[in-house]
């Protein structure tokens, strides 16, 4: 019985594999799947705790090119009002001019420049970060978590796990320093569906 599913399983997943890569160039891109996809950040409270919040609106494209992995490429534009920590009144202080300043800075991106692949499926990738109105060089720990069929969908999966520390400071935003911590660290944990 086992064996009859694995073959029927491989009959029907096969062509959409074939699909799913391109032929030529060996290139998937993919979308972000926002059901299953956390943009997280987290800052010192005077040394008592770590605040964290979170970005609910976002898009971007994340390009996996198999033949040539360091032409792989992210590209993730964030909708900074779209920041949420629990609380309505300390939203409204870190989207304020003294943080964020989502009014006149209402997006912030990265954008990748360099992807150098390490061992254990993970990658380093160096790139262009821009918030608050200023663009500076930015690097993530990538790990590519799985890539596999989704079964439900009928569609190509990956699965990854993001890591970057960055000091607020660089970026023109220097309100409450020291008490407030300097470095902000963005963890990000995302799902990506192949584009159509």
């Amino acid at each position: 019985m086992t064996r009859k599913f694995l073959c029927m399983f491989i009959l029907l997943a096969s062509p959409c594999m074939a699909l799913a890569q391109d032929r030529v160039t060996g290139r998937e891109s993919y979308h972000f799947d926002k059901a299953h996809t956390n943009i997280m950040w987290f800052v010192s409270h005077i040394g008592f705790s770590s605040s964290m919040g979170q970005f609910m609106d976002y898009d971007g494209q994340i390009i996996l090119d198999f033949d040539q992995p360091e032409l792989s490429s992210v590209r993730i534009t964030i909708n900074t009002a779209s920041l949420m920590t629990g609380s309505e009144k300390f939203d409204a202080k870190i989207k304020s001019a003294e943080f964020l300043d989502v009014e006149k800075y209402p997006t912030a991106t990265f954008i990748s420049k360099k992807v150098t692949l390490l061992e254990d499926n993970q990658a380093k990738v160096e790139g262009d970060f821009t918030l608050h109105g200023q663009t500076r060089p930015l690097t993530l720990k990538v790990r590519l978590n799985k890539r596999a069929m989704d079964i439900q969908q009928n569609i190509m999966r990956t699965g990854y796990s993001v890591k970057t520390t960055f000091r607020r400071s660089r970026w023109g935003m220097g309100h409450y320093l020291p008490f407030i911590g300097d470095n902000v660290i963005i963890r990000i944990e995302a799902e990506a569906l192949i584009n159509p």
